[in-house]
C-alpha cells in the first residue's frame, strides 16, 4: 500500500524588532540583516549576490532589477510588483512571499527551501533545474510554470491554477498537485512521484492516451 504524501515542513517565520532600512544603501554583494524596507522603487537595480537576512521587503517595485545569485533568508516579501523579476541561481530559505504580482520570473537553478507563496499572481515562472524542498503555494495563479529538469520534494499546491505546467525530465517526491487546476501539461512522464485526484486524472485522460498512442472515441 503506497505511503501518504508527505506535506511540506515549514517553520513559522518570526521577525521582531526590525529597524527601518534605506534602499539607497542596497547593492550587489551587500548583506543586510534585521531591516524593513517599505515602498522601495528599485526598477533596474543591481542586487546580484546580495544577502537579505531576517528582513521585510514591503511594497517593492522591482521591474528588471537583478537579484541573480542573491540570498533571501528568514525574510518576508509582501506586495512585490515586478513585470520582469530576474533571480536566477538565487536562494530562498525560510521565506514568505505574499500578495505579489510577477510577470516573468527567471528562477532557473534557484534553491527554494521552506518557502510559502500566498495570494500572488504569477505569469511565466522559469524554475528549470531548480531545487524545491518544503514549498507551499496557496491561492496563486500561474500562466505557465516551467519545472523542467527541476527536483521537487515535499511541494504542495492549494487553491492554485496554472495555464500550462511543464514537467520535462522533472524529478518529484511527495509533490501534491491536488490543489492545482491544470489547464494544459507538457511531458506527462515528469509527473512520476506526484499525487493527483480522480477528477484531475479524468481531465488528463486525453493527454495520457495521446502519450500511449491511444484514441478515445465514443460509439
Amino acid at each position: 500500500m503506497p505511503k501518504p504524501t508527505r506535506a511540506p515542513q515549514i517553520d513559522p517565520l518570526r521577525l521582531d524588532d526590525l529597524q527601518p532600512g534605506d534602499p539607497g544603501e542596497l547593492g550587489p554583494q551587500r548583506t543586510v540583516e534585521g531591516l524593513r524596507f517599505v515602498d522601495a522603487e528599485v526598477d533596474g537595480g543591481d542586487f546580484s549576490g546580495a544577502t537579505f537576512s531576517e528582513c521585510e521587503l514591503v511594497g517593492w517595485h522591482a521591474h528588471e532589477a537583478s537579484f541573480r545569485a542573491a540570498r533571501f533568508l528568514e525574510t518576508r516579501i509582501e506586495r512585490l510588483n515586478a513585470p520582469v523579476f530576474s533571480a536566477a541561481r538565487a536562494t530562498f530559505r525560510d521565506v514568505r512571499i505574499e500578495g505579489s504580482r510577477i510577470g516573468s520570473a527567471e528562477l532557473y537553478d534557484a534553491e527554494l527551501h521552506s518557502l510559502v507563496v500566498e495570494q500572488s499572481k504569477l505569469g511565466w515562472v522559469n524554475l528549470r533545474a531548480a531545487q524545491l524542498r518544503d514549498v507551499r503555494f496557496q491561492g496563486c495563479s500561474f500562466d505557465e510554470l516551467d519545472l523542467g529538469e527541476a527536483t521537487l520534494a515535499r511541494v504542495a499546491f492549494e487553491d492554485c491554477t496554472v495555464g500550462e505546467l511543464v514537467v520535462t525530465r522533472t524529478t518529484m517526491q511527495d509533490v501534491d498537485l491536488r490543489g492545482l487546476d491544470i489547464r494544459a501539461i507538457r511531458s506527462l512522464e515528469g509527473l512520476a512521484g506526484a499525487t493527483i485526484d480522480s477528477q484531475q486524472a479524468a481531465g488528463l485522460a486525453e493527454h495520457f492516451a495521446a502519450q500511449l498512442g491511444l484514441r478515445i472515441e465514443d460509439r
